[in-house]
């Protein structure tokens, strides 16, 4: 059951990515590789499809692997390249396309690789073989077409890192001990 919900607190507060998450969650089991299961899930994935995609214009493939706690801010105009990667807590606003995209050669280039940590502002796109560390901030607006190392701000089009941030560590608190005479 935690994995239904595994993104229930990252969209606190937020009615439509809570209820969007849940059935992209219930969803993904149909990916198991099961043929007997798949069969069984269709009339849901059928649903899937028409509800989240079609009435709440989010395009976000029940086979797209997702990390646990992504977020879905504002969640509208949202489409995901169903073989992009997306890591743990990330958070992703209106108006974004990650996805891949042609080649000069008429081939398809392989989709985007997503760290975690990672927030996207709106009107994002995200689009080739690229890959995303972990600790980024994608600036609203931005076209992403190189990767972004780790622990970065990147705005433009094309995106460009302007600042490098202060790699995250975990913070330890130490309690006193008061000692008694």
């Amino acid at each position: 059951m935690s994995y239904i919900f595994q993104d229930w607190e990252a969209n606190k507060h937020n009615l439509k990515g809570r209820m969007v998450m849940v059935l992209f969650r219930l969803a993904h089991p149909a990916n198991i590789g099961n043929r007997f299961l798949h069969i069984l899930w269709l009339p849901y994935l059928a649903f899937y499809k028409v509800f989240v995609e079609w009435f709440l214009c989010i395009e976000l493939p029940h086979w797209t692997k997702v990390g646990p706690g992504l977020h879905l801010a504002h969640g509208h105009a949202l489409v995901v390249n169903g073989c992009a990667t997306i890591g743990k807590n990330c958070y992703i606003r209106q108006s974004t396309t990650i996805g891949n995209m042609f080649r000069a050669d008429g081939s398809m280039s392989d989709s985007p690789v997503i760290g975690d940590n990672v927030e996207i502002g709106c009107n994002v796109c995200i689009i080739g073989e690229v890959k995303i560390g972990n600790n980024v901030k994608i600036g609203a607006g931005s076209v992403v077409v190189k990767d972004i190392p780790d622990n970065s701000v990147a705005v433009g089009n094309p995106a460009r890192v302007i600042k490098t941030l202060e790699p995250k560590t975990p913070q330890v608190q130490l309690q006193e001990e008061t000692l008694s005479v």
